[in-house]
């Protein structure tokens, strides 16, 4: 089995939903139907399940997961969250990256000040921004900067293979 590095959360067991080991899911993929491409589920109780059935709810979706067959079995995984190994996600494009590689990634300014270490990456709504922690000793008494991750007017290159991305953003902001 893949050490727990190599595992991505997509989602969440919601609550029981009826008597017979329904539940609900919180999807964080894209389309939320797209949870169920991905199989087998590693919950954090530390056991693999497969999707027995799925379907839309109204605005949410609901599954059966096979040896999950009562209310009790259900409220057992509840709040439990749902990954997948790392090497089941689609290989991406040389200018597609995925949140959890930005993680520790250097960002430098196309000036060359290194402006610290990616944190977190999160969504605003209108663009992800990444959270970089400076180092001490920053000249310009930042601790940390939040910088949109907008490609061609922030974001310049992602190097993959040297772990550092250039952006366009002063240094004293």
């Amino acid at each position: 089995m893949s050490q727990a590095s190599d595992k991505v959360i997509i989602g969440k067991i919601g609550a029981p939903y009826g008597v017979k080991g329904w539940v609900k899911i919180n999807s964080y993929t894209e389309v939320p139907e797209g949870i169920f491409d991905y199989s087998p589920w590693l919950l954090a109780d530390g056991k693999e399940y497969q999707i027995d059935q799925w379907r839309p709810h109204g605005k949410a979706i609901v599954a059966k997961l096979l040896d999950i067959d009562s209310r009790d079995d259900a409220e057992c995984i509840k709040n439990l969250d749902i990954s997948i190994d790392a090497e089941q996600l689609p290989e991406l494009g040389d200018d597609e990256v995925y949140w959890r590689e930005l993680n520790g990634m250097q960002v430098v300014t196309t000036q060359g000040y290194q402006l610290g270490v990616v944190k977190e990456v999160f969504n605003t709504g209108a663009n992800d921004v990444i959270r970089v922690k400076a180092k001490a000793n920053d000249a310009f008494g930042q601790k940390e900067r939040l910088i949109p991750f907008v490609f061609d007017s922030v974001v310049q290159t992602v190097d993959k293979t040297e772990r550092v991305i250039t952006v366009e953003w002063d240094p004293g902001f």
